[in-house]
């Protein structure tokens, strides 16, 4: 007999980058690390579990600006560029590591890795990461949520309702471009809820969302079954919350799996281990060194120490890893069933990079705990749809303001290291809204061509992600140029449309390099009621 239900939920996200101009930029490959090293062996070991028989359900959130960039033949183009640059590496290192026993069978390992990864790239998912996305989902195995449109912390966003109101507007337009249908959840940017946000969910067809544990915990009225049952807001969407138990399982470096010792030390790659002589052309040509993947030590143990990393050792770590929490999920749904009046409910959500970068065993041990669940059938692995299918009655409460950044609120995305973007970003999306009424007749297909970039650029420096990484102090260069760029972009394009002089060159230069959502129209700022 089912007795309860675990929710995995894996948040897919990268900002938006895209620099036409060169044949290699840095931050191009966050993208190319998470295709390789996340997408891709998830989506392998989901085949494997559907080609084997195994049944199972799965919640991703994929953001527009990662659907956007997935679909994109330019980085798409690169992305080949950057396998055949790490296979041509493979062959190097079988020939430095001749003869060492423990290093050339991991040169083979990863040269035979990057040479699968293209071919099931190229091969199953036909190019396009997202066709496996729509693969499993028209399977009924997959269910893919949206985010906001540029990842935008919303409650920051919230003195202008409208812009709130077109980061979830562009994001559903987004998801029935790249997947054919309208959502139905969203995984909140950064899991950030504020009082009255439900209502612009709901009217946008939003029937559920992901939040962080103590928005439930502390609503109005209090939540019965705290995290363990999902609850209506006032204006109908529902609210599934995080459950710290299982989340510390695999968050946590220190006490959960990601700090085993057999698994493979992230931090030690050969871009950095070796000579500049030697591994020059598979790093940043300025002569920055990069991560190539080529990681040869396991974890080990704290200390500069590292062993040589044993695959076959850390795969059968996975195994373990995987029953032991299927039992600790039994065991937590057993005693939660004696305290309540239906079958409880764990929501995990982790960061979908989690498994594969920063965890290199993660996709494996998903696949495993996947086969431990439909083996013992003590529990069921769902959907939020597909729960609240079955249970379509649930509280209604009004949940707290909050993040599932540090702290639980808002301090990580306004503080001292970037508060200074919030009043270009608040002036953006009034001009964006003023100018989208006052030419809402506008037929000159130039002036819309510069209303419509002005759109783009507005979005884009609201994404969330340039606040984190600054207050992170990761990437922050990278990340205060790229708001800077979208702010003095929106305020060039702001100029031609006021003194009537449209620099055609410019605007097809920002129309190349930041070519989000080829969609858009910038009347979607207007008031719809004028």
């Amino acid at each position: 007999m089912i007795e309860g239900y675990w929710i995995p939920v894996l948040h897919s996200h990268l900002p938006f980058v895209k620099h036409p101009k060169y044949d290699y930029f840095l931050e191009e490959h966050w993208l190319f690390e998470a295709i390789t090293e996340c997408y891709i062996p998830l989506l392998g070991n989901l085949k494997k579990l559907n080609d084997e028989g195994v049944d199972f359900r799965l919640t991703v959130s994929i953001t527009p600006p990662l659907a956007e960039m997935l679909a994109d033949e330019h980085l798409t183009k690169k992305y080949l560029a950057y396998l055949d640059r790490l296979i041509e590496l493979g062959g190097k290192e079988i020939k430095r590591t001749k003869g060492d026993e423990e290093f050339e069978p991991l040169a083979h390992y990863y040269k035979n890795l990057f040479e699968q990864s293209k071919e099931f790239f190229l091969g199953f998912l036909g190019g396009n990461v997202l066709s496996g996305y729509r693969f499993f989902s028209d399977l009924g195995k997959l269910e893919i949520i949206t985010c906001g449109a540029t990842h935008g912390f919303l409650p920051l966003m919230s003195v202008n309702k409208r812009a709130v109101e077109v980061q979830i507007e562009v994001a559903v337009e987004s998801h029935k471009k790249h997947f054919g249908k309208a959502p139905k959840g969203i995984w909140l940017p950064e899991c950030a809820f504020y009082d009255g946000l439900d209502e612009i969910l709901k009217s946008n067809g939003i029937d559920f969302f992901v939040v962080d544990s103590h928005a439930l915990i502390y609503s109005k009225p209090t939540a019965n079954y705290g995290v363990y049952a999902p609850a209506y807001t006032p204006h109908l969407s529902c609210a599934f919350a995080r459950d710290n138990e299982s989340a510390k399982q695999v968050w946590s470096s220190k006490e959960g799996y990601p700090g085993d010792v057999n698994y493979r030390d992230f931090y030690r790659d050969i871009g950095y281990d070796l000579k500049k002589s030697y591994i020059k052309d598979y790093i940043n040509p300025d002569g920055v060194r990069v991560f190539t993947g080529y990681k040869y030590h396991k974890i080990t143990g704290e200390g500069d120490h590292k062993e040589a990393y044993k695959p076959l050792t850390a795969k059968k770590k996975t195994v373990i890893h995987a029953k032991n929490f299927h039992h600790n999920r039994q065991k937590q749904i057993e005693n939660l069933a004696k305290q309540m009046d239906r079958p409880p409910m764990i929501l995990s959500p982790y960061d979908a990079e989690l498994f594969g970068h920063w965890w290199f065993e993660g996709p494996e041990f998903l696949y495993h705990l996947f086969k431990e669940i439909d083996e013992h059938k003590v529990f069921k692995v769902t959907t939020p749809k597909e729960y609240l299918e079955m249970f379509p009655t649930n509280q209604q409460v009004n949940p707290q303001p909050s993040s599932w950044g540090d702290g639980g609120y808002y301090d990580v995305w306004l503080n001292p290291t970037n508060d200074w973007i919030y009043r270009h970003l608040h002036q953006m999306a009034d001009v964006m809204c003023k100018f989208a009424n006052r030419y809402k007749s506008e037929k000159n297909r130039l002036r819309c061509g510069v209303l419509n970039q002005m759109a783009r650029e507005l979005l884009l420096a609201q994404s969330s992600d340039w606040a984190f990484l600054m207050t992170t102090g990761t990437a922050v260069e990278y990340s205060t140029k790229r708001t800077k760029e979208h702010i003095s972009n929106f305020n060039l394009l702001q100029k031609m449309i006021e003194e009537n002089e449209i620099d055609e060159e410019k605007l097809k230069t920002m129309e190349i390099k930041n070519s989000i959502f080829d969609f858009l129209d910038f009347r979607i700022y207007g008031d719809m009621s004028l």
